[in-house]
């Protein structure tokens, strides 16, 4: 496909929910899959998956820690939402925070490690984003005039991707290079998606950007430079990074990878619905590359 230039008024614009008004709307069942993962000649084999959440309910946006041993995710439980931990070697669970009327998205430990951020939903419905100490006390917000944030992405130790979602000020979802020394955050596309990623060995992040067709795209961190990579496969706006610089996709029960330095097309690499995962969405891998975590729905 020719990657052509569009014009802010020429874009289709997306219809996309905040974790307000999706849980406004009711939050449809998801669940959380957990696959072990190994490279032999460049060929990635991968285990049997197992369901780490496997309840009715929403289980969503697992985000693993630095060391690799677990998983933060958002859990929807009662009508409250809250962040939970899952172990990986005891295969326990804790909840982490518990901050009713306030819920907690999108867990991610930041690039120092002594906290996690989450988009929270204030009691006024405001969306901004927070940290919380690992254990889950001490909140306090970190962009406190960026909002009403969906999603986001840390590139370094102060500078992260913003997706700020549409309102009557500006109609189109945003996506806002944000530095947490000065709380200043600036625009830098229009009419984005709500998958965004620190890209691995650069001071960069990749986000989705709808043209319509959804591409992914990379801003340099530095040079405020926006690179086009890869168009996303049909039916599907989430991927994410490998350790060595692929990434991975999916659609439906299949997983896709991409190698940049080699490939021009997504190439099909496993199919999970022999394991009754279908419907994968959402993916995070760990920093070792050697689990990955997949949202999708389970056979029940």
């Amino acid at each position: 496909m020719t990657r052509q230039r569009h014009s802010v008024l020429s874009c289709m614009i997306a219809v996309v929910f905040g974790p307000a008004a999706a849980l406004a709307q009711g939050v449809p069942g998801s669940d959380i899959f957990l696959v072990s993962v190994d490279e032999k000649n460049g060929v990635l084999e991968f285990g049997k998956p197992a369901n780490i959440t496997d309840r009715d309910g929403y289980d969503n946006q697992p985000s693993f820690t630095p060391d690799g041993r677990s998983i933060l995710y958002t859990s929807n439980r009662e009508g409250q939402t809250d962040i939970y931990r899952y172990y990986i070697r005891t295969g326990a669970t804790r909840q982490v925070t518990q901050t009713r009327p306030e819920s907690e998205y999108s867990p991610a430990v930041i690039p120092s490690g002594n906290a996690f951020s989450v988009v929270r939903v204030e009691s006024d419905s405001t969306q901004r984003l927070w940290q919380f100490g690992i254990d889950g006390g001490s909140p306090r917000v970190v962009l406190t005039q960026v909002k009403p944030v969906g999603y986001y992405a840390w590139g370094n130790d102060h500078m992260l991707g913003v997706f700020v979602l549409a309102d009557s000020a500006i109609p189109l979802s945003t996506l806002r290079l944000a530095d947490t020394r000065s709380g200043r955050a600036t625009i830098v596309a229009y009419n984005v998606g709500r998958s965004l990623h620190k890209v691995p060995g650069r001071n960069a992040i990749s986000f989705t950007h709808r043209l319509p067709e959804l591409w992914i795209k990379e801003i340099d961190l530095d040079s405020r430079a926006v690179t086009p990579m890869i168009e996303l496969l049909e039916g599907n706006e989430f991927y994410t990074w490998l350790p060595d610089g692929t990434a991975l996709t999916a659609r439906e029960s299949t997983l896709f990878r991409w190698d940049p330095a080699g490939e021009a097309e997504w190439q099909a690499i496993a199919d999970f619905a022999e394991s009754g995962v279908t419907g994968i969405s959402r993916l995070a891998a760990s920093p070792g590359g050697d689990w990955l975590a997949m949202v999708g729905t389970r056979n029940r």
